[in-house]
């Protein structure tokens, strides 16, 4: 909360794709290990076992609490003219920081299950980032049909949950805010100059000429 009333407020499609690169990563390298490992069943088995995890678990995450993303979206009030849009690269951060040693642990239990069913495990991580990535991007699709990006107060999204008990809902701005493109993917460097540009241009006052006596 700033002074005055001033809200910090954090993208909501940024804090959901948040986990999304180091789920799916820590996944590709847990199922990695896992086919060097035999385990219980066997690999092939396992690679069975792993493809449906990974198709569920994508499944589940990019639907679960599809219905309270749309509620919410729906029921968004616009930004105020002074409340502070933070960056892009702030908020991963925030919720990377907040969820290393949940990531860590995930990544020991998905390469540790490789003992059992061998890839199933790091299948089912995997799916679990590509589930959050296809979740942003259909928020994404939602805010370029609304021409609307979707924020939410930081001091309501704590360590990273953008529909957590301590939110009462979204706020919006036009599809030129801030430093994430509809879906919370990074904006390319020449749009963030072309629109800090324009920022600049709308601040300077323009001064009218000034006519000489003689004329």
């Amino acid at each position: 909360m700033g002074r005055g009333g001033q809200q910090s407020l954090a993208r909501v499609t940024v804090i959901v794709r948040a986990g999304a690169a180091p789920m799916w990563w820590l996944g590709v390298l847990a199922a990695a290990i896992g086919v060097l490992i035999p385990g219980l069943t066997g690999r092939r088995v396992g690679l069975y076992v792993g493809v449906a995890l990974f198709v569920l678990s994508a499944a589940a995450v990019a639907l679960v609490r599809r219905r309270r993303y749309g509620g919410w979206a729906e029921a968004a009030s616009r930004a105020g003219k002074f409340d502070y849009l933070q960056d892009r690269a702030v908020t991963l951060r925030v919720w990377r920081r907040a969820h290393v040693w949940w990531l860590v642990g995930a990544f020991v239990v998905a390469a540790g299950a490789s003992f059992a069913v061998p890839i199933a495990g790091g299948a089912a991580l995997a799916g679990a980032g590509l589930g959050l990535w296809l979740k942003a991007v259909l928020l994404g699709r939602g805010e370029r049909a609304g021409e609307e990006l979707l924020w939410v107060r930081t001091d309501w999204a704590g360590r990273g949950s953008p529909v957590g008990k301590k939110v009462k809902g979204f706020r919006t701005t036009g599809v030129e805010a801030g430093d994430a493109v509809p879906g919370g993917a990074r904006r390319p460097r020449e749009k963030r100059a072309k629109r800090v540009k324009r920022a600049e241009r709308e601040r300077t006052p323009v001064t009218p000429p000034v006519r000489s006596r003689s004329s």
